[in-house]
């Protein structure tokens, strides 16, 4: 067998290809988005809040709940999506408790997990905003979404509503 000298266009050809190779197995790593909530994600929840919205996840510890945070800056304010999932040994006793902050004004949901309700989470320093309340099996959750924006053109109340039912259909379903 006789061997030939490899030409240093073959070479850096060949070399070249390898780095293409390389960087297109190793980019949809790269591109995955850091966070890693499990019901929503940064594209839907940024779709719901009107703007490029970025997520952070607060793990579950003991007694505490998984919450998921998306924010949306904006120059006169901030848009808030918040998704809190705990397991707990007695749901509906759970789900009674967190019920009490909604108040009397409270609008029972169908078709979002089980006995879930939507209420106002209206608050001075978080402005306005709504809030769900729910259950799926022995997992309870509270999506709320606010608005610290005065007059706020994209979440007016009734697109909240709207937008809120929509974050809670995606997470009630993904808890399925």
């Amino acid at each position: 067998m006789v061997s030939r000298p490899v030409s240093r266009k073959s070479a850096s050809r060949s070399l070249g290809l390898a780095l293409i190779a390389v960087c297109l197995i190793g980019a949809p790593a790269a591109a995955r988005a850091a966070n890693n909530c499990a019901w929503i994600n940064e594209a839907t929840s940024s779709g719901l809040l009107g703007g490029d919205a970025v997520g952070e996840v607060t793990p579950a510890v003991p007694g505490q709940p998984i919450v998921c945070t998306f924010t949306q800056m904006t120059d006169g304010g901030k848009r808030i999506l918040r998704i809190s999932v705990e397991i707990a040994g007695d749901p509906h006793a759970r789900l009674a408790v967190i019920e009490q902050g909604c108040g009397p004004d409270a609008t029972p949901l169908r078709a979002i997990g089980n006995e879930a309700l939507i209420c106002a989470a209206d608050d001075r320093k978080a402005g306005m905003g709504e809030r769900i309340v729910g259950r799926v099996r022995d997992q309870v959750f509270t999506i709320t979404m606010t608005s610290t924006l005065k007059n706020d053109p994209i979440l007016t109340r009734d697109i909240l509503k709207t937008r809120i039912y929509t974050a809670a259909e995606q997470v009630s379903g993904n808890l399925f």
